[in-house]
């Protein structure tokens, strides 16, 4: 419920900074190689093509899915995303970086969309149980979302901090 207690302009914060993600990951990785978007980071940690794709797929099958699903009420069971299974049998390594950087920009600003779109605080507070985390709310979306943006920032800056780039 943490969205419900902010005021207007600190929620329009909010969606500013999920829409700030694009940007970001634009300004990290616009200028990379083929090779150099294949890198992974410390540790084996995702390299920038296999970072823009989990994001999107993520963003349209994950956040996307579960926005929707709650705002239409009914309490709904919502599934667990295991990005590194799906990294790892989608090949993500051997995609596009264009393309997943074109694939997050349209599903967050589609996302981000439909959230500055709801209007009423019923909506808002239609709730279901996510999987391996228990009980969520259509306002717990923004803060899920912005957390898991600044885990990947994280790993992106780490990445950077290598010098793979």
């Amino acid at each position: 419920m943490q969205y419900m207690k902010l005021d207007t302009a600190e929620r329009e914060a909010l969606l500013a900074r999920l829409g700030g993600m694009v940007g970001y990951l634009d300004d990290a990785f616009s200028t990379l190689n083929a090779a150099q978007a294949r890198v992974p980071g410390p540790d084996d940690s995702f390299s920038p093509v296999e970072q823009v794709w989990h994001l999107a797929d993520l963003e349209r099958e994950g956040f996307a899915v579960r926005i929707d699903r709650l705002a239409r009420g009914g309490s709904p069971h919502l599934t667990d995303f295991d990005g590194a299974a799906i990294a790892k049998a989608r090949n993500y390594r051997a995609l596009s970086l264009a393309g997943g950087l074109a694939a997050f920009r349209a599903a967050r600003e589609r996302n981000i969309s439909f959230l500055r779109a709801v209007a009423s605080a019923e909506v808002w507070a239609q709730s279901g149980t996510q999987e391996g985390v228990g009980s969520v709310s259509l306002c717990d979306m923004p803060s899920f979302m912005s957390q898991h943006d600044a885990a990947h920032r994280a790993e992106i800056e780490a990445w950077k901090r290598q010098g793979a780039q």
